[in-house]
């Protein structure tokens, strides 16, 4: 089972919903996008400003729904490195009932780091590694 040390809130906007009334697929994809943005501004690895400095390219990501998500339902998006590579790595997500702590969907991203200056894929920068090591592994 993972450990999550990093929770980033949602908000459900109207604008998420589907015609079933409930959060469609698509938003769910948004809020990993977003935790994952902050988590990256929690360790420092990004500045939130400049997008040419993030060093990151998205090359999969996958979703299981596990249950509806309703307009105005308290959630947030837990989320950890699994697994640090030469150029790439994995993070899994639980979108969970932030009230509950029920599990509505279940996630994992394969990012490459990447220059976007040169448009190729690089090394994942030793201070990126040592930062994410660190925090996802405090005891080492």
């Amino acid at each position: 089972m993972t450990t999550f040390r990093f929770v980033h809130p949602i908000e459900i906007r109207y604008a998420d919903l589907d015609p079933q009334r409930h959060v469609n697929n698509v938003a769910v994809f948004a809020y990993l996008e977003s935790a994952r943005a902050r988590y990256l501004q929690h360790l420092g690895l990004w500045d939130g400003v400049d997008f040419d400095s993030i060093g990151i390219i998205l090359a999969e990501a996958s979703c299981r729904y596990l249950a509806p998500i309703v307009y105005g339902q308290p959630i947030e998006v837990a989320l950890a490195v699994t697994r640090l590579g030469t150029k790439s790595l994995t993070l899994e997500y639980a979108v969970r009932d932030s009230s509950s702590g029920s599990e509505l969907a279940t996630a994992r991203t394969v990012l490459v780091a990447y220059d976007y200056r040169q448009q190729e894929s690089i090394a994942i920068p030793g201070e990126w590694r040592r930062v994410i090591e660190v925090f996802e592994n405090p005891k080492k």
